[in-house]
């Protein structure tokens, strides 16, 4: 197996695994702290880690060549709280580990046809688009996390996946 398909799967492991570990914290939060009004880029934890999930299931549609593009966007129905958001989550982190373990060093300069509605259609090869999502996720899981410290909850440990010297019990096992 290349190197970075190895590092592909991990990272899909470990963003399913963050994904899990933080959205578990902010389902402790006290009765209106997922929703109240944050500094971020989005104004609160629920909106930040709910455009996470929309922009997930708009990169998985565009590698798995769905077919859906930007209309996703208008037919998007946001959870109507954490545990339904977590469970959204989960079910796009399996598709993306599944797609992850499906990949062959073809796959991986093969560009398909990303959809970025009036601006038309981008060919994007699969490689730049796994590592654009991957940033993307960590980008607003590390400002949802920030959000985290001013509630009744903290924020959990998160880079805990990849070194042995500082492994999570609950991480799963990283494929070598």
């Amino acid at each position: 197996m290349s190197a970075l398909i190895r590092h592909f799967r991990n990272m899909a492991l470990n963003n399913a695994w963050a994904n899990r570990r933080l959205l578990g914290a902010c389902d402790r939060l006290e009765p209106g702290e997922f929703s109240a009004p944050r500094t971020g880029f989005f104004p609160s934890i629920r909106e930040t880690l709910t455009h996470n999930l929309m922009v997930d299931l708009f990169y998985l549609d565009a590698l798995e060549e769905g077919g859906i593009g930007s209309a996703l966007f208008g037919d998007f129905r946001a959870p109507r709280d954490c545990a339904d958001l977590a469970f959204e989550q989960e079910r796009a982190d399996a598709r993306l580990i599944a797609y992850c373990e499906r990949l062959t060093p073809a796959d991986l300069a093969r560009a398909v046809p990303t959809d970025r509605g009036a601006k038309g259609r981008t060919r994007e090869r699969i490689e730049h688009l796994l590592a654009h999502l991957f940033q993307h996720q960590i980008h607003h899981r590390g400002q949802a996390h920030g959000m985290l410290s001013s509630t009744s909850v903290a924020p959990p440990q998160l880079d805990e996946f990849f070194l042995d010297y500082d492994r999570a019990p609950d991480a799963p096992p990283r494929i070598d």
